[in-house]
This record gives C-alpha cells, structure tokens and sequence, in this order.
C-alpha cells in the first residue's frame, strides 16, 4: 500500500506542483468586493479539482456571502468518514512594493513557492485532494472522504456557521481534518493541540471637526494621534503584562505537564531573532517564546493611521486617529465578552478632549482537541511513519474562528495536521511554502486515513 502510494506521488508529483500553482495564481481575496468573480472562479477551480481527483460529486454552493464547496468520495457507508476542512480565500496582498514577485504570479525559488495563499491555505488543503487522487487511483481507499472548503475564512467565517447548521447531514462525519497550521520544522514535527481565538475591534479618536494648522491651533486642540497613542501604550505595564481589567479573568492556566511538555520543542532564541531581523525578544514577562504564541493570550495593533502620510511634509493638527486592535484569546476566554472589554476599555479612559467610536470587526472562540483521542492518534501515527519520529503536541498560535461552531454542530473533534512552517511569512509580503513540505503532507495524509480505519 505504501509503495503504491510513494510510486504515484513520484510519477506524478510535477503535475501536483503545477495544478497548486495554477491555483495561486486566482487573486481570491475575500476581503475586497472587486475580487467577488475571482472568488467564484476559484471557488469552481476547486470543484474542478475535486472531481479531477475522483469525487464522486462537487459543488459549488452559495452562502450570504463567497461560495463553499463541497465534495466527498463514499466508498462504504460503513467506513469511517473523514470531513477535510480548509479554505480557498487569501489575505490581501499589501504591501505589494515589499513583494520579490508578483503575489498571484507563483515563483519557485530555493525549493519554496512564492505566492500569496500558497501555505494559507491553497497549497495545504490542496495536499489533501491530491492526497485522494492518490488513494483513488491506487485502489487503497479505506476512509469515505468528504471535503468543506470555504471562501471566508480570512475574514472571519461569517457564513459558514449557518452553511453548516443547515447542511448537517450532508456534512456529517466522525473526524474533521484541518491542515490550515505548522509544524516546529521538518526536522522536529510537531501537531496542533489547538488554536487560539480572536477578537478584533476598530477603534476612531475624534478632535476637531476638520484638519486644522499644527501652528495655529498646536497646543490648544488636541492631537487624536496623540491621545490614541497614549491609550495605545497604557494597555501593556512594564512586564508586558495587559492591563485592560478583567482580561485575564477567564483564562485557563496551562499545567506544570504541558508547560514541560512544550518547552521539550527544539528552540534556538537567537537563530529565532537572526531570521525575524530582531535584537531583542518582547512578551509578557515569566513565560517562554512557545508560550507567549500558544498558551497566553495577546492584544496587538494591527494598524494605526491618522493625519498626513502622503510624501513631503504636511504640517497638520488632524482631525482623525484609527487603529485595528485584535487579541488572541485561550481556552476559557469568550471572543464575545473581550470584545465588549475591549471596546469599554477604550472609551472608559477617552478623555474629555476627544470622541471615540469603537466597533467589532470578527472573532472566534480557542479551541482544544484531546491529544488521547482517535483522531489525534491516528495523525501522530501518520507523521511517525513518513517523518521517523514522533511528533511533539503544541498549541498555535493563530486562530481558525470556525472550529468551534464546527464541533458544536456536528458533535466531532478535530484534528490539526499542518505541514507549513511558522516563518511561511503568512498575512505578510512573499509569503511561501516549502516544496517538499506540499509533497511530505501528500504522503503522509493517506497514512492517515489509514490507521484511523483500523483504530
């Protein structure tokens, strides 16, 4: 079984390449209404693919917003199913002067695709299609596999939930497969125990109502940036530590065992600083790297502008100050309750010498997955068998808003097999994704499938 799926990988592993890129090369950026036909063009590229692969049926499905698609493969009702999730969108792509190449013109370079969305996660959820081609074409199938590849992810999954609470037969399954996170590296494998959740606000400072002459009315009006700036900074203490009240109060704190457990993973701080072009390393104080990204939450600014940014000088007392705010939450924390914190907070220290508006963009809730169960035993048994090693658990640090909703509608784990890396440049210019990443995830998901039959 395994030789026939090394063979078909290696005799077809070019055109694997080739059908990824060619799916990069679709701008679907969920976030800008001028990408809406890319959106479906992508959306039926997809479709495309699945049936390529041997899908028994795909299709392109409407939601209030970008399309899902769905697709599945049933050889044996009787047979465990396997619902793979992953999601089509991309981020959009600025700064586009800080790209090497175009971001929807794919470039291999030193073993690695450049594109946007090529580990984001066109080229990790297309492991998987290729990863049924694969069984299909060898006659090695032992899981019926269905597929749920949305168009909003990156914007927050606002239609999914209602898209699968209305779909549950269609969709019902006893494992959801997510490959939309990282590994520590080729060398140390690692899987996902859980992701993060969010909440992401938008903050507005107002002061006068118009742009006034910083010479004229400097000293007497004040600077929204200024202001914004100041509560901007009173959100950390000197430990780094947040300040906002109460955001702490749900947290669940990890165990002496998973604190161990994580800071077993091979960490070298000061190659970590040489590849992020940093001298020094920022967090809240007691607590190691892997920890500040996986088991403590955060609040970062995402954006922040406001006055005259055009070139040359402008000698302006603006009338306006914005910032994009967004914490990463653990375990326990409610995207709905940091939000309103969040927002309260913001307005509650505003002084008297401004206005402030604040709205909630999206969020989502953290999510854990038990590292005894089925699933998870079934992928670390995969990763052992193609990385010869066992792969060490660890918690993202991103988030996946969706997760939750998916498991409270269809009452199943999920399981995160991720096969980018933490420096793909993800959200950022020339983002990448190693070649032989793409290929080791094709071999090693059929493993998958394969010892969660037989557990």
């Amino acid at each position: 079984m395994s030789q026939a799926w090394k063979n078909y990988l290696e005799e077809n592993k070019e055109r694997f390449l080739t059908e990824m890129m060619d799916l990069l090369r679709i701008p679907s950026v969920s976030a800008k209404t001028e990408h809406k036909a890319d959106m479906l063009t992508c959306a039926e590229a997809v479709k495309k693919s699945m049936l390529s692969a041997g899908c028994d049926k795909a299709e392109v499905m409407a939601t209030a917003g970008h399309p899902v698609v769905y697709g599945e493969k049933i050889i044996d009702p009787a047979q465990p199913t396997v619902l793979v999730y992953g999601h089509y969108d991309v981020q959009p792509p600025e700064p586009l002067e800080l790209w090497h190449s175009g971001p929807f013109d794919p470039v291999i370079k030193d073993g690695k695709v450049y594109a946007r969305g090529s580990a984001d996660d066109k080229g990790q959820f297309y492991m998987h299609v290729k990863a049924l081609e694969t069984l299909v074409k060898t006659n090695t199938m032992t899981t019926n596999i269905k597929f749920l590849i949305e168009g909003e992810e990156e914007v927050g999954s606002p239609n999914l939930g209602s898209f699968v609470a209305d779909h549950k037969d269609m969709l019902k399954a006893d494992v959801i497969l997510i490959s939309d996170s990282s590994m520590l590296s080729m060398e140390n494998p690692s899987l996902d125990t859980g992701v993060r959740g969010l909440s992401y606000i938008e903050v507005e400072v107002t002061s006068a109502n118009r742009d006034l002459h910083s010479g004229t009315y400097g000293g007497a009006v004040a600077n929204p940036i200024t202001i914004l700036a100041k509560m901007i900074a009173s959100c950390h203490d000197e430990n780094n530590h947040i300040t906002i009240p109460g955001f702490y109060d749900d947290v669940a704190i990890a165990s002496k065992e998973e604190r161990e457990l994580i800071n077993k993973a091979p960490y070298d701080e000061q190659e970590y600083k040489e590849e992020l072009g940093v001298k020094e390393l920022w967090g809240e104080k007691g607590y190691t790297t892997y920890e500040r990204t996986g088991i403590r939450p955060t609040l970062e600014i995402n954006g922040i502008w406001g006055g005259y940014t055009g070139e040359g000088a402008k000698t302006v007392l603006p009338s306006k100050a914005t910032a994009k705010i967004s914490a990463r939450l653990v375990p326990n924390q409610s995207s709905d309750k940091m939000t309103e914190k969040l927002m309260n907070y913001f307005k509650s220290i505003a002084p008297d010498c401004v206005t402030i508006s604040a709205f909630h963009h999206h969020g989502g809730e953290p999510y854990m997955t038990p590292i005894h169960s089925k699933g998870y035993e079934a992928a670390a048994k995969a990763i052992a068998t193609t990385f010869g090693k066992e792969p060490i658990p660890v918690r993202g640090g991103g988030s996946i808003p969706i997760c939750s909703i998916l498991e409270k509608e269809l009452d199943i784990k999920i399981i995160f097999m991720g096969f980018g890396l933490d420096n793909d440049n993800l959200h950022s210019p020339n983002e990448k994704y190693n070649i032989a990443n793409f290929y080791k995830g094709i071999e090693t998901i059929p493993y998958f499938h394969k010892y969660f039959a037989a557990e």
